[in-house]
């Protein structure tokens, strides 16, 4: 088990531990321990080979057996009996945002709550207000909570649904009687967040098409039934629907069912101003005895009412026909114009990977340089970097590429905390020997809207600031984002020359794709970052490659797909 995972684990130990009441001194060793394993310099794989664990402060010898064993096996049987002796519904309540273990416990303990249910109830009619340490605010904050969770519930991230996706298509692709079959729905549009999933299937044998799909290993429900259409519950919680169309038809029904649905209106509109008509089973003139027109590809589809062909990602309603009409579309970026990233983090902060290991896989992927932006010393949950940690990490990485031991190239930045009045954590002094700066929000996300507008605002007009993070702080399907004039930000990154960063990290694709278009017709240059703290988080770029494209964007409009003499030189040029 990687020592990320241990220390985790060992949280959930001790907030375990405080639900069961145990001796606060116990609950802060684990705590303690865990944070001993985040804050560690020295190389853990070395000092598991060398038994030093317990030379290592607030790990003593019973902690020391236990990270072993997780290093060693990858379970534990005390946590899991820990775990098994805590009722269901109180561990649940964890979901809840802004509750730990010990203001569940003391809810348990003062009202017998064990349940969200339970403790919704509680809120509603006052009981939660009324405890010492809670009051009115907090009952507040915990109710919207429980109401953000349950909305969230039927939702899945684009990420997660296209994994859960994916083998099932496979599987459908095989099955018998099958000619053709596709995902549909806002899955093919890349949205980032799904709701459900739609195949589409061309079959011979629809019979055969339906049992092969309710029989897949998945399916742990079928609710609803029939040859053309079938309905199933998945293990991972999604529904899917199968529709099963003619192999004449199939094109027009996935053109139909990815939709949007305000795509589809328009384009029915479109048709029937051409005396056609348009629906899911194909396109015809007025006359509805007229055989629907044969065609090949979706292309064909959109040339036969005199439209360029439209990607499924831009299929929202916006624009995107009237733009198709006249003959421009952008070409947009694909993921292989990705040349390297920039918002990415080691060991030497809260990621899970060496420089050197992080180096090495963004060199697999093919990529040209690779940037390191680890957190900075106000980011103290992160194990951010004071200033002489940036310094040795800044010398470290200047040796590394006078070294010649990778291909690829090595730029030094900081993921730079912007301080709540806007300033940033390190000074110019400092900031200056860096390559780049990333300046993201981690506090405070409290403030009005002015204020949150006002700091990002006087972040990005100081002169060492290269791009800004994360934009809007949101955690999609987990926190909302905090508020501010998304409009304002832009137009001072256009007037300071500076970037904003598309992060693609599933869970934030932050700056929203509804933005992009228009801040790049302002001239706005974008970073797609996938803010990996893992070597494995690299291939988040897909998804903000996902998003980009959903804003229109080319690959003149992101920086990462510059050539790294390109980049360089912009680099260099925008350092005062």
């Amino acid at each position: 088990m990687h020592k990320a995972d241990i220390a985790a684990l060992l949280k959930e130990i001790g907030t375990l531990l405080e639900l069961k009441g145990e001796n606060p001194f116990k609950v802060r060793a684990y705590n303690a321990g865990a944070r001993a394993l985040e804050q560690m310099e020295e190389d853990f794989e070395t000092v598991m080979a060398t038994g030093r664990l317990q030379a290592i402060t607030h790990i003593g010898k019973t902690l020391s057996e236990k990270i072993e064993t997780l290093y060693r096996t990858g379970s534990l049987d005390f946590y899991e009996t820990l775990r098994d002796s805590i009722p269901p519904g109180l561990l649940s309540l964890r979901e809840i945002s802004g509750l730990g273990g010990k203001k569940i416990k003391q809810l348990h303990d003062a009202l017998g709550i064990d349940t969200i249910a339970a403790l919704e109830q509680a809120c509603i009619n006052g009981q939660v207000a009324a405890l010492p340490g809670f009051g009115a605010k907090s009952a507040t904050n915990i109710l919207n909570a429980i109401r953000q969770r349950a909305a969230y519930q039927k939702q899945y991230l684009w990420w997660q649904a296209q994994t859960v996706a994916a083998p099932i298509r496979e599987q459908l692709k095989h099955a018998p009687g099958v000619e053709r079959a596709e995902c549909a729905g806002s899955l093919r549009r890349k949205r980032e967040i799904v709701h459900d999933l739609d195949f589409i299937v061309a079959a011979s044998n629809p019979t055969a098409a339906v049992t092969a799909f309710t029989q897949m290993p998945e399916v742990t429900a079928v609710t609803a039934k029939g040859l053309t259409l079938c309905r199933v519950r998945l293990e991972a919680g999604l529904q899917a629907d199968l529709r099963i169309v003619p192999s004449e038809s199939f094109l027009y029904a996935l053109h139909h069912a990815t939709g949007s649905r305000e795509h589809n209106v328009q384009m029915r509109q479109r048709a029937l101003s051409r005396g056609q008509h348009l629906s899911e089973w194909g396109l015809t003139t007025q006359d509805k005895n007229a055989a629907p027109l044969a065609i090949h590809s979706e292309a064909d589809l959109f040339e036969q009412i005199g439209l360029a062909y439209i990607p499924p990602e831009l299929r929202e309603g916006r624009g995107e026909i009237e733009a198709a009409a006249t003959g421009w579309l952008p070409e947009l970026v694909e993921a292989h114009d990705i040349r390297g990233a920039f918002h990415n983090h080691t060991t030497a902060s809260d990621g899970r990977h060496t420089l050197e290991e992080m180096a090495a896989a963004a060199q697999a992927l093919g990529w040209a340089y690779l940037g390191i932006a680890d957190h900075s010393k106000s980011s103290f949950q992160a194990k951010g970097l004071d200033e002489s940690r940036l310094i040795h990490q800044i010398e470290t990485i200047r040796q590394l590429n006078a070294s010649g031991r990778f291909q690829i190239h090595i730029f030094s930045g900081t993921e730079c905390d912007i301080l709540p009045d806007g300033s940033l954590d390190f000074d110019g002094t400092l900031l200056k020997e860096l390559d780049y700066v990333v300046a993201s929000v981690h506090s405070a996300f409290g403030q009005s809207e002015a204020e949150m507008t006002a700091r990002l605002i006087r972040a990005i007009e100081h002169p060492y600031t290269t791009m800004l993070g994360h934009m809007t702080g949101r955690l999609l399907l987990q926190r909302e984002p905090y508020r501010v004039d998304v409009g304002k930000v832009i137009d001072a990154a256009v007037v300071c020359n500076k970037i904003i960063e598309l992060n693609a990290n599933p869970r934030r694709l932050d700056m929203d794709w509804r933005h992009w278009r228009k801040a790049t017709e302002k001239g706005l240059l974008c970073s797609i970052n996938p803010d990996a703290h893992s070597t494995e988080a690299l291939d988040h770029m897909q998804a903000g490659v996902n998003v980009a494209r959903k804003g229109w964007l080319s690959r003149h409009n992101v920086l990462n797909t510059w050539s790294l003499q390109a980049v360089t030189s912009w680099l260099g040029k925008m350092k005062p």
